[in-house]
């Protein structure tokens, strides 16, 4: 039976789910259908939890479009109370394997349910070749972009998934919305990346938008709240523990003097359920959605 439990962190939102349960093709066609908001359950991804010889769980992280995610901030908090209160892991600290290496999530319980999440995210890197982005071997650190017709300053970066933060003036989500694809897209990041319009507002708050690679733009992100708390002390503009504020709301970041990174958040389960029979054969039968 393909159940899922559906939770988000701050309006960003995912299905988890159990790759055992699963009994229909699942790739990128099926993840594009189920988290559609018209033709599926719909969500901003994905989380399949799958077997670990490493840690106490496994984790694949699926965006909207069926590409696959190295490691979310969001999603990591979603699972980890998931397996706290659906998955039989009443552990904390637990450790999650994702694509981007092994996280340790700690689960803070109040009156029987998981509130809110603190994950170790790893440690980021500046290094180009790391993030990965094109050209010579240095920190990519308040470099030039070319963007069409216009030159960016940007910090890249990676924790785990690679990100591009830009430090603004003023937050304009329309034009995060129309230079969001084109920098996720830009051929200097093989990978794609996700991208970030940051104003700092104090040496401890800094307000973000967000552009998602393979969601686009998106109320939230914990990953994306990471990178740009690190790229903004990495330029001196910030000390080391920050609030960072989105459309959605606040995380709590702490970059360490040896650059790795704790993160902190809320995290709340919207309902639970399972795909109905006509998805299923839907997803059986491999159909794309109409226009693809």
């Amino acid at each position: 039976m393909a159940r899922f439990v559906k939770g988000h962190g701050l309006g960003n939102d995912y299905l988890v789910m159990e790759a055992e349960a699963i009994d229909f093709p699942f790739g990128p066609a099926a993840i594009r259908r189920i988290c559609h908001r018209s033709w599926g359950v719909g969500s901003d991804g994905i989380l399949l939890r799958v077997p670990s010889e490493v840690a106490d769980a496994g984790l694949r992280i699926f965006n909207p479009d069926g590409s696959e995610a190295e490691k979310s901030g969001n999603g990591l908090r979603i699972f980890a109370k998931y397996l706290w209160e659906h998955g039989g892991l009443r552990k904390s600290p637990m450790t999650i394997e994702t694509q981007g290496g092994v996280v340790e999530a700690s689960c803070h319980v109040q009156d029987g349910r998981v509130r809110e999440v603190t994950v170790e995210m790893g440690r980021v890197t500046f290094v180009a070749p790391e993030i990965p982005m094109h050209g010579p071997e240095r920190e990519v650190v308040g470099v030039p972009l070319q963007v069409g017709d216009r030159f960016l300053t940007i910090t890249a970066c990676s924790v785990g998934n690679p990100h591009c933060v830009v430090f603004t003036e003023r937050l304009d989500e329309a034009e995060v919305r129309r230079l969001g694809p084109k920098i996720e897209t830009h051929p200097a990041f093989p990978n794609r990346t996700n991208v970030q319009f940051a104003r700092v507002e104090a040496r401890d708050r800094v307000a973000i938008l967000v552009w998602e690679r393979g969601a686009g733009y998106t109320l939230a992100s914990g990953s994306s709240s990471c990178a740009v708390a690190a790229a903004a002390v990495r330029n001196g503009l910030m000390d080391r523990r920050v609030t960072v504020t989105m459309p959605g709301g606040e995380l709590g970041v702490e970059v360490r003097e040896d650059w790795s990174i704790r993160l902190q958040g809320p995290v709340e389960e919207a309902c639970t359920g399972e795909l109905s029979p006509d998805l299923v054969d839907a997803l059986r039968r491999r159909e794309p959605l109409p226009w693809e």
